[in-house]
């Protein structure tokens, strides 16, 4: 059986948390570790699962797989979807790839999972998985209905027949799936007994899902088996073919197969999920204190109740506060009732149409060779805290219009400059000329740390005309 683990959201409803560039899969939201490690940590104690394969964004490709070394995870396969294309063509191009990767069982169970869930009861979980898996082998569609404990409006429904499949445990024919309540419509469903959450999870033989394809969704499955033709290695990842792929019609797998098969079949889940939509979601899984309040970082508080305050840089206090969600970054604050939460997509919609980057990227940035900090910034002038990872290297690169002073904290820094290479070690210093091709490089063994300041006309991340890049980027 192969994880396949999808990960291309966004997130942007936990801003400023969640953002384009780094969105709420790779952050440890409830614990120490990412939503993706714990997505894949769950899976630990299932029987005779082969090596993860992931699908992912190109910009998100070196986070991914930085998240999966953390693990100690060396064997997995990351492929790169070009376009967004929903679940669909997500799924089939993972499918079709993974009948690849085990040539001698040509027709693996593929356990699909999405990567920004919160699953609390890990062998509930792992139980619901064994039982959808004899319903899988047996050429069924599984899909994973989660046990409603209240009448939510913000998730689609599924409805099952009452008695369970004979032969298959926990395991229900589903009857027809639902869109989106209204409250009296949801209040129906959750006292009827027969309707369940839908979750975004399944489980199936790669050969069931491509024929039930075939028969509802002929465009996209060609497309699919077109763009894993034209794929290519690139380091750790397996880049489709991007014409074939963004001809793909963009459905979601239950659209495109799962509501028109009479294959299809469900596993009721319990076991304390949450997809983490809102940051009223991700108060109700986190621990709390007497008072009802979820924190994390350095965070003060004198008589407030039922609230999320998250500090990630500074010391937040926060006094006679009910109700409320406070998120303090590095670059912005979020303050809100927690019953308006929602409207947060409205803040960044509108910066969105401003052009504001915190919509995008975070002020600490990650690279494959390691990350940066824009500590200050004005007219002019861009501060940095570069951090190099050991053996890492930046591109070979030049700039049109700024200059760079560079400063090392820690480490030692194998430095070009133009025709000239040279170490510069601790309290050393460099400068580096508006039009001088350069590089840096990490050739030690601890972290490389430094100061860099810019200066010029224009300091924009596109003024970077790269001539060789370890890491593959244009």
């Amino acid at each position: 059986m192969i994880p396949v683990i999808l990960s291309g959201g966004s997130g942007t409803r936990l801003w400023p948390l969640s953002r384009a560039k780094k969105p709420k899969q790779f952050l440890p939201l409830v614990n120490e570790k990412s939503m993706l490690q714990n997505t894949l940590l769950r899976l630990k104690g299932i029987d005779d699962l082969a090596a993860p394969l992931l699908v992912c964004n190109e910009d998100h490709r070196f986070m991914v797989a930085e998240q999966l070394r953390e693990l100690n995870i060396n064997d997995a396969c990351i492929m790169l979807e070009p376009v967004g294309r929903n679940t669909a063509p997500a799924i089939a191009i993972a499918a079709i790839q993974a009948m690849q990767l085990l040539q001698e069982q040509q027709d693996p169970l593929l356990l699909v999972l999405a990567a920004d869930h919160v699953i609390q009861d890990i062998p509930a979980f792992q139980q619901a998985v064994a039982d959808a898996r004899v319903a899988a082998e047996a050429g069924k569609l599984v899909t994973f209905g989660i046990v409603p404990d209240s009448a939510h409006t913000g998730y689609g429904y599924i409805r099952r027949t009452t008695e369970p499949l004979q032969q298959m445990p926990n395991t229900y024919q589903v009857a027809e799936f639902k869109e989106k309540p209204d409250k009296k419509t949801a209040l129906h469903y959750l006292a009827s007994g027969e309707y369940c959450w839908n979750s975004g999870m399944f489980m199936f033989k790669a050969s069931s899902l491509l024929a039930e394809l075939e028969k509802f969704a002929p465009d996209i499955v060609n497309a699919c088996q077109q763009a894993v033709a034209a794929a290519s290695r690139d380091l750790d990842f397996v880049r489709v073919g991007s014409a074939a792929f963004s001809a793909s019609p963009a459905d979601s797998l239950d659209y495109a197969v799962l509501e028109k098969s009479d294959n299809t079949v469900m596993v009721p889940l319990n076991a304390g999920w949450s997809d983490v939509g809102s940051y009223d979601a991700l108060w109700e899984v986190m621990a709390k204190d007497a008072e009802g309040n979820a924190c994390r970082g350095d965070v003060m508080l004198e008589s407030t109740h039922n609230s999320y305050v998250n500090a990630e840089e500074k010391l937040v206090a926060v006094i006679g506060l009910n109700n409320v969600i406070v998120v303090e970054t590095k670059d912005a604050v979020l303050v809100a009732n927690k019953d308006d939460i929602q409207q947060v997509k409205n803040i960044v919609q509108r910066l969105q149409s401003y052009g504001r980057t915190e919509v995008d990227l975070h002020r600490e940035v990650f690279r494959p060779w390691g990350k940066y900090d824009s500590v200050d910034q004005g007219n002019r002038y861009q501060v940095k805290h570069i951090t190099v990872k050991p053996g890492a290297k930046l591109s070979v690169q030049k700039h049109h219009h700024r200059a760079e002073h560079w400063v090392v904290v820690s480490g030692t820094a194998l430095v070009r400059n133009g025709d000239n290479e040279f170490m510069v070690t601790e309290n050393e210093s460099t400068y580096i000329p508006i039009g001088a091709v350069h590089s840096l490089e990490n050739p030690g063994k601890i972290p490389l740390e430094l100061i860099e300041v810019q200066s010029g006309s224009y300091l924009g991340e596109d003024d970077i005309v790269r001539f060789a890049d370890k890491y593959g980027r244009g």
